[in-house]
């Protein structure tokens, strides 16, 4: 099988990785650096071209793009989908995923355990904004911030407030969530791949830290998780429509509640504190479902 791997880097442990486990299991994996890649937009014969030349005889690709390129790297992957490649995370997943207030918005619909969250236009709402959270501490979010980046923890009103006047002065979208205290600075990474989970970590933030992402400095450690959590995990996924997901869990009082559910989950930080060959489980995964034109949107949405 022809398996091409999309990424802007391909030092990153997690690209390496994919490679490795591809090439060992007997396929052809190539890494494309999908923000390089070009489009023919063409009735009845989509194409996608690179350094000049049409990609051709792709039978799988697995997206691996960064936040920061959204929009381009899931019109890449739409384009390979309208080719009819198999996607193991399709382009229209990867959005909504992306999109947290959507995300947190389908899981609520469905029913799944989520932090109380406000989200506002005016100033004038602040004040019942955070009322609607349970009043301070509160977490403050920026929207497109990623792996810890634009999360503040207001610990009064009077603070909440001035970080609120200045997101909407630099106009930002964010949300506001209640703070979990009881959490403890920890967090549980859930890895998904299909319907089930295949590995879990507890991530621990430093000293003096509410963000327990490892980028920050925070510690992981193989962690046995209950079968709520893992129920809670593998449905966020299915809801996302992720065949991969990083589903990131806070043990509240009132059960588990979901943080993020990340399309393209790191595989460094899960590998090392499972010991879990977590690539090849999705090269595996790729073997078993990957069928020419199987993608069920098509490009669609």
């Amino acid at each position: 099988m022809n398996i091409a791997i999309l990424s802007r880097n391909k030092e990153l442990y997690s690209t390496k990785r994919l490679v490795e486990a591809a090439t060992a299991r007997g396929h052809d994996a190539s890494i494309v650096n999908h923000t390089q890649c070009y489009m023919s937009i063409a009735s009845h014969k989509p194409t996608i071209h690179l350094k000049g030349q049409e990609m051709t005889g792709v039978d799988a690709i697995i997206p691996r793009v960064g936040a920061s390129v959204s929009f381009y790297g899931t019109a890449v992957v739409r384009q390979f989908e309208m080719m009819g490649v198999y996607s193991l995370n399709e382009s229209v997943a990867i959005t909504r995923s992306r999109d947290k207030l959507r995300a947190l918005q389908l899981l609520s619909r469905r029913g799944v355990g989520l932090p109380v969250t406000g989200f506002a236009n005016t100033p004038g709402d602040t004040e019942d904004l955070l009322k609607m959270a349970g009043g301070a501490p509160v977490v403050i979010k920026l929207l497109e911030g990623t792996q810890g980046v634009g999360v503040v923890l207001a610990e009064t009103n009077k603070a909440a407030e001035s970080v609120i006047e200045a997101f909407r002065g630099l106009k930002a979208n964010f949300m506001v969530q209640e703070f979990i205290a009881e959490a403890g600075g920890a967090d549980i990474r859930c890895f998904v791949i299909g319907d089930k989970v295949v590995a879990a970590m507890k991530r621990q933030g430093k000293e003096g830290e509410f963000r327990s992402n490892l980028h920050r400095g925070g510690s992981a450690m193989l962690i046995k998780i209950t079968p709520e959590e893992r129920s809670t995990a593998v449905r966020s996924a299915k809801i996302m429509g992720l065949n991969v997901a990083g589903v990131d869990l806070l043990r509240s009082n009132h059960g588990p509640v979901v943080m993020e559910v990340n399309s393209s989950p790191g595989l460094e930080g899960i590998e090392e504190a499972t010991s879990s060959d977590v690539a090849s489980m999705i090269i595996e995964f790729i073997e078993k479902n990957a069928k020419r034109g199987k993608t069920r949107t098509r490009g669609s949405g």
